[in-house]
């Protein structure tokens, strides 16, 4: 059986990080198997924060590399769970 790897991506300025993010994930979609987006949005308006849940396929390397290239952008923590 093989790895079951999650990351959890903190986005804590959407407004600044959202574009960066979306390159380096559109950079890794053969990596993605699933893509979950949270955020909590106030009766009036967006929060400035989301989290993006990855459920990531494929090789482990490759993995790696995304998570790094998340980590690099400012306003951007990651998380990870090997299963």
């Amino acid at each position: 059986m093989s790895e079951i790897r999650i990351l959890g991506v903190h986005v804590q300025t959407r407004g600044e990080a959202a574009r960066k993010v979306q390159e380096v994930l559109t950079k890794y979609g053969c990596s993605i198997r699933t893509r979950l987006g949270l955020h909590t949005p106030d009766t009036n308006l967006c929060k400035d924060c989301g989290i993006i849940l990855l459920e990531l396929t494929g090789n482990p390397d490759e993995c790696l590399r995304l998570e790094n290239e998340l980590w690099a952008l400012d306003g951007v923590k990651v998380q990870k769970m090997v299963f």
